[in-house]
């Protein structure tokens, strides 16, 4: 079986007590990975990049993805997206004032994960779960609810005087994820947020999230297909973006817009349910 496509970001689904479902888009078709942990698969790069927003060629990709024209001209791509305590929106500077409006001044979650210990994170507060999993996060759970990005990047910002923002990928993919109580962590930094911004608490329980991985990577090898084109091996796991081989590990959003071919071998004897139509107009948008 074969598809060949310009990658995206992988897409996920999640019922209550299951591992998170996820489907790896190649050009117009959405592969089922689940049902291929324990399977070989195959992944070429054919030299071609693609903007995922206007569609053009380009010879390298910026802000995982975007031509260099679009990084320069898209909001999304702004240096207030990874830096949201920078935003300058109510001074007029925005790049695309309608979609800061739609995406920056939404409701915003600023929360606590534990991926390789315990972050800090900002993300629009309807996109906490998506966020979460991207990050290989084990547990989430929401601090406080703003009405803004901008809002949002100060809380965190002033909270990484006690926290970290970062996440350490190799330590997320060993599996060797250190226990975390957020729920007391919850209480011991509620009481650091800064008294001038508004917030209001949000009441939940810890969200848990289990991955489809049946073992983790003994030494972590990273395929980059901007130094090699080819990538095979077993498929161990699947956790945040990346797919876990037996042969190595790939971020799969780092090389969204890059045309591949996807193969696989596999012993089962019905594949059928394994692909489904993507919806081939829909554009990319950062789930910060």
């Amino acid at each position: 079986m074969m598809e060949e496509g310009c990658l995206k970001k992988m897409e996920t689904r999640v019922i209550p007590g299951q591992a998170v479902s996820y489907f790896l888009p190649v050009g117009n078709r959405l592969t089922h990975l689940n049902e291929l942990v324990g399977s070989r698969v195959e992944l070429e790069f054919s030299g071609i990049i693609s903007c995922i927003y206007c569609g053009r060629e380009t010879k390298k990709s910026f802000q995982q993805g975007y031509c260099f024209p679009c990084a320069r001209r898209l909001a999304r791509c702004d240096l207030c997206i990874v830096r949201p305590h920078t935003c300058r929106y109510d001074q007029g500077h925005c790049r695309e004032p309608e979609w800061g409006e739609r995406y920056c001044l939404d409701e915003h979650s600023v929360y606590l994960a534990n991926s390789s210990g315990l972050k800090v994170g900002v993300t629009r507060f309807s996109n906490q779960m998506t966020r979460w999993i991207d990050q290989g996060a084990v547990e989430g759970l929401p601090l406080v609810r703003v009405a803004t990005r901008k809002a949002a990047g100060i809380i965190e910002q002033h909270l990484t005087r006690f926290v970290s923002d970062k996440t350490n990928w190799r330590v997320m993919l060993s599996g060797k994820i250190p226990v975390v109580n957020l729920l007391d962590e919850k209480q011991r930094l509620l009481e650091e947020i800064p008294k001038n911004i508004q917030w209001e608490k949000v009441s939940c329980d810890t969200h848990r999230i289990v991955y489809p991985v049946s073992r983790y990577p003994d030494k972590i090898q990273v395929f980059n297909f901007d130094k090699g084109h080819q990538v095979e091996g077993v498929l161990i796991g699947i956790k945040g973006q990346y797919l876990l081989l037996d042969t190595g590990v790939i971020n799969i959003r780092k090389f969204a817009g890059y045309r591949i071919r996807f193969r696989l071998e596999r012993n089962a004897t019905d594949l059928r349910h394994s692909f489904l139509d993507a919806s081939p107009n829909e554009v990319p948008v950062s789930d910060f």
